[in-house]
């Protein structure tokens, strides 16, 4: 799959060829995420902390808000690498470091090793010194600590003229478990859809940002059909992964959906179709994902209006419940509330909602039976979410707090956690 990049200078994306020569300044790296990220994960590359200068830290840190992004460029120590994961990145790339004793201190399906050879020869200090050793040595020497390599093809980089795909297989024999991913020329979704086959991924830069490949055309290079229309069976799914309904796509439709940010589709018998275009009940893509297989995607998406079902309800499998429907119905009431109902009483009662909530968490932890403890955090539940939506925060924000401590290294102590 195409892995899109972000490399920051003096706290704007750029590109540069071979590493040296500025050829392109996007500008604001914050739309370029919001855009890259709605296609899988995003490589962040701190050029200048990687060169030693003053390190982009908090642009990194407000990417890292907007897009599932794997970090690299600086991390020269454990702690360095740790404080990007706790911070939130998928994954943290490390170059120079990339030894033994600091990879093993890290934990090893998050961490990717970056290697730059020029005509197999890894490089090291920028660029500009060849170490003697090949890429498979490198490969070999760290495979056991790491979860992945990035391997960039230094006399390709940033230079558009096709990358070493006749290489990869090699690499990727060589690195077994390891996620291999390509960076260095790679211009044409052929070349992504190839390196795919190879079980490979692509970091792709410059041929995005000069638009000799579209980013849905990257992203939908590996992707196969077996219909007669070429079309892909698409399940759009919440932010919670609950199944709203199914429909097709195809490059046009993943075009207008990735560029414009919402839920946009093939259909069968009209063609290009925005999702509540004229109902108003439209979408806010938040990410397409793609299937083991190749051949069906889900797009994650934020529904408003009635909901996604031509029968206005949420969706096309019958009405959504647990958690999710609790959602839906607190945020209503919050905007309409009847007079009179008990969560608009809680909502504009602030101190009564607060007493709620401490009873109901203190019967909670008094509950003794089965029975008894599932009713009580049921009601813990209701009047947290109640409290929360009051503030504005959504489950699915509420969910996605949940996910991001999971993805912590550094663990709370006892005495923290009481506090």
């Amino acid at each position: 799959m195409i892995v899109p990049s972000i490399d920051l200078m003096n706290q704007r994306a750029v590109q540069l060829i071979g590493g040296e020569t500025l050829e392109i300044d996007a500008g604001d790296a914050r739309p370029i995420a919001d855009r890259f990220g709605r296609v899988g994960e995003v490589a962040v590359i701190d050029l200048d902390a990687a060169l030693g200068r003053k390190p982009q830290t908090e642009t990194v840190r407000d990417l890292l808000q907007r897009a599932r992004c794997r970090v690299g460029g600086g991390i020269r120590s454990v702690q360095a690498a740790i404080d990007w994961l706790d911070a939130g990145a998928e994954k943290v790339i490390l170059g120079t470091a990339a030894t033994p004793e600091i990879l093993s201190q890290l934990p090893k399906g998050r961490v990717i090793a970056a290697l730059d050879a020029r005509n197999g020869e890894v490089l090291s200090h920028g660029w500009t010194r060849g170490t003697g050793t090949t890429i498979l040595e490198r490969i070999e020497a760290l495979r056991p600590y790491v979860g992945g390599f990035l391997i960039t093809f230094v006399e390709r980089e940033g230079r558009l003229g096709g990358t070493c795909l006749d290489r990869v297989p090699e690499l990727v024999e060589a690195a077994q478990n390891a996620k291999v991913t390509i960076a260095g020329g790679i211009t044409t979704a052929e070349e992504v859809a190839a390196l795919d086959q190879a079980g490979a991924d692509a970091q792709v830069g410059m041929a995005l940002y000069g638009g000799q490949m579209s980013l849905a055309e990257g992203f939908a290079a590996p992707l196969r059909s077996d219909r007669s229309d070429g079309l892909w069976p698409t399940v759009v799914c919440d932010s919670r992964g609950v199944a709203l309904g199914m429909v097709y796509s195809n490059v046009e439709s993943l075009t207008r959906a990735i560029d414009t940010g919402t839920g946009v589709y093939w259909s069968r018998k009209r063609g290009l179709w925005q999702k509540g275009a004229t109902s108003g009940a439209t979408q806010r893509l938040i990410r397409l994902d793609v299937d083991c297989d190749r051949d069906c995607l889900r797009a994650v998406v934020e529904q408003a209006g009635s909901g996604f079902c031509h029968l206005d309800q949420p969706g096309c499998f019958g009405a959504i419940g647990g958690l999710g429907a609790l959602d839906q119905t607190l945020r209503a009431r919050v905007a309409d509330a009847p007079v009179g109902s008990y969560t608009r009483k809680l909502i504009d009662n602030p101190a009564l909602l607060g007493s709620k909530i401490m009873e109901e968490a203190s019967e909670l932890v008094e509950a003794t039976s089965t029975e008894e403890v599932c009713w009580e955090t049921a009601d813990v539940l209701y009047f947290s979410m109640v409290r929360a939506t009051a503030a504005g925060v959504s489950l699915a924000q509420v969910e996605r707090e949940l996910d991001r401590r999971a993805q912590k290294v550094t663990r709370r102590s006892d005495v923290e956690a009481s506090c």
